[in-house]
C-alpha cells in the first residue's frame, strides 16, 4: 500500500519532467532549412522557435545571400519588409537603413552592437544568416530606434571538415574570392576551428569610383569540460573606398544628369578603412536547468582620407566643399546573463537574466573648406584637377557614451496554446560630449527603463495570433557646437498573425503595427541655428513575410510592407511631412526551382523582383524619388559533386532607378544590368 501511494505521488512529477523536455525538445532542431527559419537567437537572447515568440521576425538566411551574390547588408535587406535604404554615407561602407518607417544605423552581431564609430558594412562571407526584430527591442539591446534592429548570426565552427572556394567576375571589372575552411583541432571534436577569408576588387558604373576589400575571419570553438564551452570569433577588415555623393536633381527631377557622373575630385584618392574586432562568449551550465554566460566585445577603428562633396545646385553647376576626415573609435561591451528554466503550477517560465556595460570613444576630426562654386563642378561635363581650398572650419569633436544596464525577461508557456513574454531594462548611461576646437563640454546623465511585453495564442498548429507593445530610448547625437540633447524615445504597438502552413515547409507572418516617436531633434525658434529635442514622427501601417518551401523543388522568400510614416510635430518640417525615404509600398519576391533527379539535380534556376514605391528625398520638401521595380535573374550548374558554376544577371530590363538619397544634392543611381560569374568549389 505504501509503495502504491509513493507510485502515485511519483506519478505527477514524472509527467512534468516529461512535458517540459517535450517542449525543451524543440530548440534541438536546426534554425535555418534553405529558406525557411524556425528558430531566432536573437528576439529574446535565447534559442527560440519563432512560431512562439509573440513578435514579427523576418530572417535572411544564407541560401538566399548565396543565391543572389550578395556581398553586402543593404542589398539582402531588400527581402525583410519593410526595410528601405537611407543614406549610405559616400560609399564608406557603414550605413543608415529605415525599419517600419524610422531611420536607424543600429546594427547588432551575434546580440553585440557594432555600429558604433565608422564600422565597415559587413561582408556576406562570415553571415549565417540575418534576423530582423520588428518594433523597440531596446528592453533587450538598451538604446536603439523603435522600428526594429537588425542582428547579424555569423558562421560557427562545425565539427565536420570541410573546404569552400568560390570565386566570381562581373560587369565593370568587379572580381572576389572567399574561402571558408572548417577543421576540427583533435580527435574528440572538442577544439574546432574555422576561418572566412574574402577579397575584392571592384569597379563601378560611377566614372572614378572604385573600391578594394580584405576580410579575414577566423573563430575558435573549446568545450572545455561536459558543461564549459568556450567560443572566439575575431575579424580584421581593410576597406579602401572613393568617397561618392551621387548626382543632384535638376528643378526636382531626377535623370537629366548621367548615373555615371562623379562630381567629386579623383585625385582625392581613397577614403581608408580600418576594422578589428574580438567577441567571446563562454557558456557554463549549471545543471540541467541552468546555465551562465560571460561574453565580451571589443571593436575599434579608424578611418581616414579626403574629399570633394557637393553643396548645392546653382545653375549646371554644384557648389563643393574640400573636407578631411580622421576618425577613430573604439567600442568595448561585456554581458552577463543567467538563462533557465523553472515550473510554477502548470506555467513553464524560461527567465533571463542580465547585466551589461558598454563604454564607447569615438573621435572625429573633419576640417573642411567653405562652400564655393569656384570649386564647383559641371554636372553636364565635369573638369577635375581643381586647386584644394582652404580648410578654414575644423570640426574637432570627442564623444564618449559609458552606460550600465540591467534586463529581466521571462518567456512563459501557460499551457493550452498560450504563450507570453514580458521584460524590462534599466539602463544608466553618461554622454559626454567635447568640442576640441572652442574646448567647449556637455555632459548628461540619464536612468531609462524599457519594457516590452506580449502573448501569443496558437489558435490551430497552423495559426498563431499574437500581439506586444515595448518601448525604445537612444541618446541624440551631438550638434555641430558639441552640444547633447534629451534622448528620443518611441512606443511601438503590434498584432498579427504566424502561420505554419504545408507541413512546416513555409512559414509567413502578417502584422499592423503603430509607432511613436517623440524627443526627435528639431530647429529652435528661439535659436536661429539651433536645435531642440521636440520633433514628433509617427509610422503604422502593415507588413507581411514569407519563405519557405513550395514543393521540394521551389523554394520562396518574399515580403511586402504598407507604411504611412510622417512628422506629427516639427519646427520646421510641416506637420503631415513624409519621413524620408521611406516608400509607402514595397515589395521583394524571390524563387528558385531546383532539380531534383538526373544528371543535373542540384542546378537550379530562378528570378528576384524588388518593387520600390514613391519616396520622400529630401525632408520636408516635394522632392521625390521615383518607385521603381527591377528583376534579377539567376542559374546554377551542378557540374560535379564538388563543382558549381554560376550566372546572375541583375536588372534585366536595365531599369534607371535611384535607391536612395540625403537631399536633392546628394542622390545615389541604381545600378544599371550588370552580369556576374562565380565558380564554387566544396573541397
Amino acid at each position: 500500500m505504501g509503495e502504491a501511494a509513493a507510485a502515485e505521488t511519483a506519478l505527477p512529477l514524472l509527467l512534468d519532467d516529461i512535458q517540459i523536455d517535450s517542449r525543451r525538445q524543440e530548440i534541438a532542431d536546426g534554425p535555418v532549412q534553405g529558406y525557411r527559419a524556425t528558430r531566432s537567437a536573437s528576439a529574446t537572447r535565447t534559442d527560440t522557435d519563432i512560431r512562439d515568440i509573440p513578435q514579427a521576425i523576418s530572417v535572411v538566411p544564407a541560401q538566399a545571400l548565396e543565391d543572389l551574390e550578395i556581398t553586402r547588408l543593404d542589398r539582402a535587406l531588400d527581402f525583410a519588409g519593410g526595410v528601405s535604404r537611407q543614406n549610405n554615407f559616400g560609399g564608406l561602407t557603414f550605413l543608415s537603413y529605415s525599419i517600419r518607417g524610422f531611420t536607424t544605423g543600429e546594427l547588432y552581431k551575434n546580440g553585440f552592437a557594432i555600429n558604433r564609430g565608422s564600422y565597415s558594412s559587413p561582408d556576406a562571407s562570415g553571415i549565417e544568416r540575418i534576423e530582423v526584430l520588428k518594433g523597440p527591442a531596446a528592453s533587450l539591446y538598451g538604446r536603439g530606434d523603435p522600428g526594429g534592429t537588425v542582428n547579424i548570426v555569423t558562421k560557427k565552427p562545425q565539427t565536420e571538415t570541410f573546404s569552400q572556394f568560390k570565386a566570381s567576375a562581373g560587369s565593370w571589372d568587379r572580381y572576389r574570392a572567399s574561402l571558408d575552411v572548417n577543421a576540427p583541432l583533435d580527435d574528440e571534436d572538442k577544439l574546432l576551428s574555422r576561418i572566412n577569408l574574402a577579397t575584392e576588387d571592384n569597379g563601378s558604373f560611377r566614372d572614378h569610383v572604385d573600391n578594394q576589400r580584405l576580410l579575414v575571419s577566423p573563430s575558435l570553438s573549446w568545450q572545455l569540460n561536459p558543461d564549459t564551452r568556450l567560443l572566439l570569433e575575431a575579424e580584421f577588415v581593410q576597406h579602401d573606398s572613393v568617397f561618392d555623393r551621387g548626382i543632384p536633381a535638376v528643378n526636382g527631377e531626377m535623370g537629366s544628369v548621367k548615373r555615371s557622373t562623379f562630381l567629386g575630385e579623383p585625385n582625392d584618392g581613397d577614403i581608408r578603412n580600418r576594422n578589428q574586432m574580438l567577441q567571446a562568449s563562454l557558456e557554463h551550465k549549471l545543471d540541467d536547468n541552468w546555465k551562465l554566460r560571460l561574453a565580451n566585445h571589443y571593436a575599434q577603428g579608424h578611418l581616414h582620407g579626403d574629399a570633394s562633396e557637393s553643396s548645392r545646385l546653382i545653375g549646371t553647376q554644384v557648389s563643393r566643399f574640400y573636407r578631411q576626415r580622421d576618425f577613430e573609435w573604439n567600442d568595448s561591451i561585456t554581458q552577463l546573463e543567467l538563462h533557465g528554466f523553472f515550473e510554477t503550477g502548470n506555467w513553464l517560465h524560461q527567465p533571463l537574466i542580465g547585466l551589461e556595460y558598454e563604454n564607447y570613444r569615438n573621435s572625429q576630426s573633419y576640417p573642411q573648406s567653405l562652400a564655393s562654386l569656384a570649386y564647383g563642378q559641371g554636372i553636364y561635363k565635369p573638369v577635375y584637377g581643381k586647386p584644394k581650398p582652404a580648410l578654414v572650419n575644423p570640426n574637432d569633436f570627442f564623444e564618449q557614451v559609458e552606460s550600465r544596464a540591467f534586463n529581466l525577461q521571462d518567456q512563459v508557456d501557460f499551457g493550452g496554446g498560450w504563450k507570453g513574454v514580458i521584460g524590462a531594462r534599466f539602463e544608466h548611461f553618461e554622454q559626454i560630449a567635447l568640442n576640441r576646437t572652442t574646448n567647449a563640454n556637455n555632459r548628461q546623465d540619464k536612468d531609462n527603463l524599457t519594457l516590452r511585453s506580449g502573448v501569443l495564442y496558437q489558435l490551430t498548429p497552423e495559426v498563431g495570433l499574437f500581439a506586444n507593445a515595448a518601448s525604445s530610448v537612444k541618446p541624440n547625437t551631438i550638434s555641430s557646437q558639441g552640444t547633447v540633447f534629451e534622448p528620443e524615445k518611441g512606443l511601438g504597438k503590434e498584432a498579427g498573425v504566424k502561420l505554419d502552413l504545408l507541413d512546416g515547409r513555409l512559414g509567413a507572418t502578417v502584422a499592423v503595427f503603430h509607432i511613436d516617436k517623440e524627443n526627435v531633434l528639431t530647429a529652435d525658434p528661439n535659436n536661429p541655428g539651433q536645435n531642440i529635442a521636440a520633433g514628433q514622427a509617427r509610422s503604422q501601417g502593415l507588413d507581411l513575410q514569407v519563405s519557405g518551401q513550395l514543393s521540394d523543388a521551389v523554394r520562396v522568400i518574399g515580403a511586402y510592407a504598407y507604411i504611412n510614416a510622417e512628422v506629427t510635430r516639427d519646427n520646421v518640417l510641416p506637420e503631415g511631412s513624409r519621413l524620408l525615404g521611406v516608400p509607402e509600398h514595397s515589395a521583394s519576391l524571390m524563387a528558385v526551382y531546383e532539380l531534383q533527379n538526373g544528371r543535373l539535380r542540384g542546378s537550379d534556376a530562378g528570378a528576384a523582383l524588388n518593387h520600390v514605391g514613391d519616396r520622400s528625398g529630401q525632408a520636408g520638401t516635394e522632392f521625390e524619388l521615383p518607385g521603381y521595380a527591377t528583376l534579377d535573374l539567376l542559374a546554377h550548374y551542378k557540374a560535379s559533386e564538388h563543382v558549381t558554376l554560376g550566372l546572375n544577371l541583375n536588372n534585366l530590363f536595365d531599369r534607371k532607378y535611384y535607391d536612395r538619397s540625403y537631399n536633392s544634392v546628394w542622390v545615389m543611381p541604381g545600378e544599371p544590368r550588370n552580369l556576374s560569374l562565380n565558380l564554387t568549389l566544396d573541397l
